[in-house]
């Protein structure tokens, strides 16, 4: 499918404990975009984002200021190849 794609996104700062996973969820159904969030042990906030390629980019703008509490300090983008695994957005739980 042209114009899909994938990134594998990493969010450090204070992003844990200020609903971020839940905006990110509800930031990425908006845009139809599937995969997954999910929180590290070491703080950080772990993502997979696939779907439209404009949709993705403004999901990865959102990660840098994420929820009102949150306090952005890096966002790292991997573009990997787009597998369309995903039936929808997840929370993940380790």
């Amino acid at each position: 499918m042209e114009g899909v794609v994938r990134a594998h996104v990493v969010v450090s700062g204070r992003v844990q404990g200020v609903y971020f996973r839940y905006a990110t969820r509800e930031e990425a159904s908006l845009r139809g975009v599937k995969g997954w969030v999910r929180n590290l042990a070491d703080g950080r906030v772990e993502a997979i984002f696939e779907g439209d390629e404009v949709k993705v980019e403004e999901l990865i703008d959102f990660c840098h200021y994420g929820t009102p509490d949150a306090k952005v300090s890096s966002v790292e983008v991997t573009w990997e190849e787009y597998t369309g695994e995903f039936k929808e957005f997840s929370i993940r739980y380790r």
